[in-house]
């Protein structure tokens, strides 16, 4: 399957897994699930990201995002100078939140990340946002992405890897607020291969989307 976070949800399968059975798809390859752990991160960050604004002035208003107080992110890809790459970093940080929003809002067919995802990537990524729905779960904790490469060529597709640090987030059950709190492991450095398109209003659009959790480029 194609989404993201595959540790947070396998925990998430794993707690509610007496009552209800919750479809994962993999365990540690490129298909996108797999692990045992919680998606995390550290709060701050050290470095200035990308944001929405590297993209072009004349691009339509991109959807606002308000994430709780509870949820923190630290995005350590700094602009590249290059225009197209830094769109693709800016664009790709605002869907990683849409994704978030749509898990809080407990919406599988949220606007927001609609906006950065078509295809493939799109249609996994409601089944995943549909999987917290069924557990009635959200998210909570802090958020650390970083190590991207981003190649873009010239007939408007490009790629982006990155990896993310799952170590300090959480699932949190709805029903009671209660917090499933995980150790930290190996598997919870997880890497992304995403494929993304530029659409005619110069949004760079998530076809496709590949994690693997464990991966050795993104210990730290």
């Amino acid at each position: 399957m194609n989404r993201r976070r595959p540790t947070l949800l396998a925990a998430l399968t794993l707690t509610a897994a007496a009552a209800l059975t919750l479809s994962a798809c993999g365990s540690d390859d490129s298909s996108g699930k797999g692990a045992d752990e919680i998606a995390g991160a550290d709060t701050g960050s050290s470095t200035p990201s990308a944001s929405p604004t590297a993209t072009d002035s004349a691009e339509p208003d991109r959807p606002k995002i308000d994430l709780p107080a509870d949820l923190s992110y630290t995005f350590d890809w700094p602009k590249t100078g290059d225009k197209d790459k830094d769109a693709v970093l800016a664009d790709s940080e605002q869907s990683i939140k849409a994704v978030d929003l749509a898990i809080v809002n407990q919406d599988p067919l949220d606007k927001a990340y609609l906006y950065y995802y078509e295809g493939e990537a799109a249609a996994g990524t409601q089944k995943f946002i549909q999987n917290y729905v069924d557990q009635k779960a959200s998210i909570t904790g802090s958020y650390r992405f970083y190590a991207p490469e981003v190649t873009v060529d010239e007939d408007g597709t490009a790629s982006f890897t990155y990896c993310e640090d799952q170590g300090k987030a959480y699932v949190k059950f709805l029903e009671n607020n209660k917090v499933r709190k995980t150790e930290v492991t190996a598997k919870s450095y997880v890497i992304y291969h995403t494929s993304l398109k530029k659409n005619s209003d110069g949004i760079w659009e998530i076809q496709s989307i590949a994690s693997q959790s464990g991966s050795a480029k993104c210990q730290p």
